[in-house]
């Protein structure tokens, strides 16, 4: 059986939400509707994650290292708070249909670009070396069992699987 890590899935929904952010930006302006809808499952997707990093991975992190209010996890969510912000902006040029949105995309990827590395190069691996197979395996089914509602919204309403916003 295969060691369960963090580093590994969260790496991969990294690079996941990278495709589907590259499909939106390749299909906005010869066919909307496909790149809307990559950009719905990319903002689900990345709300998914940010709720997985903040409601089940950080608290077990801090739990360990005693690091509430300080080091890496603070500053995770602060920048999640910046991604959040630009994922909005973004979202409004969706929302109106406006394929001129390079400026939002770009501040986006800058955002994203160095907010994963960090993830990816110190904040995973340290939560793997701290978390038994046990804990692991604990994370991986809160993650398989986190509702749709709670990361599936769109603005401001939660969107069930049919829904029309974005």
């Amino acid at each position: 059986m295969n060691e369960l890590t963090v580093r590994v899935p969260f790496a991969e929904d990294h690079d996941r939400l990278d495709e589907l952010l590259e499909t939106y930006r390749r299909w906005k302006r010869s066919d909307f509707a496909r790149a809307k809808a990559a950009f719905k499952e990319f903002k689900f997707g990345l709300q998914r994650h940010i709720i997985w990093e903040e409601r089940i991975l950080f608290p077990r992190f801090e739990e360990k290292t005693g690091m509430r209010d300080v080091g890496p996890t603070a500053v995770m969510r602060a920048e999640h708070r910046q991604i959040g912000a630009c994922l909005e902006a973004l979202h409004e040029k969706v929302r109106k249909q406006d394929p001129e949105s390079e400026a939002e995309e770009a501040r986006l990827l800058e955002l994203l670009t160095a907010h994963n590395q960090k993830e990816e190069n110190i904040l995973y691996p340290a939560i793997d070396q701290l978390l038994t197979p046990v804990e692991q395996a604990t994370v991986h089914q809160e993650m398989a069992d986190l509702p749709a509602e709670a990361y599936q919204t769109c603005c401001g309403h939660s969107v069930g699987v049919a829904g029309t916003h974005a």
